[in-house]
């Protein structure tokens, strides 16, 4: 009996473990539609920061609070990378927060003010000639 409430309690964490992973990449931007490669492939990916902080720093009080962004992080920032927008095809910028997981340690260091999000950032594009 007991074996089984273990065996239960492990898939149970597997599960909300992969639920948790799985929402940590955001696609911002992605075309579906696929033209013809014509002209040149743009990509790239980059280390940004995510961190937000508390609309109501106050300390204990800032962790049932709304968090504010403090760096935006827009899609044309990265893909104008590849050139003018109208001559970009098959666009995709993905954001991955997967390294949010361990550094929410920052949170409650600073009592719910802080979160520190060290942030993953990829784009690619085809560019047309």
């Amino acid at each position: 009996m007991i074996w089984k409430q273990g065996r239960q309690g492990c898939v149970a964490l597997l599960v909300s473990t992969s639920l948790l992973l799985a929402g940590c990449t955001t696609a911002l931007v992605r075309d579906d539609v696929r033209y013809p490669k014509t002209g040149a492939h743009c990509s790239g990916s980059q280390g940004v920061d995510d961190s937000s902080i508390a609309v109501l720093p106050v300390p204990v009080v800032a962790f049932v609070v709304p968090h504010a962004n403090l760096h935006d992080i827009k899609a044309d920032d990265y893909l104008k990378r590849c050139g003018d927008s109208t001559k970009l095809i098959n666009r995709k910028v993905e954001v991955n927060r997967t390294a949010c997981i361990p550094a929410g340690l920052t949170r409650i260091i600073t009592l719910g003010i802080w979160q520190w999000c060290p942030a993953s950032i990829s784009w690619e594009a085809d560019v047309k000639s």
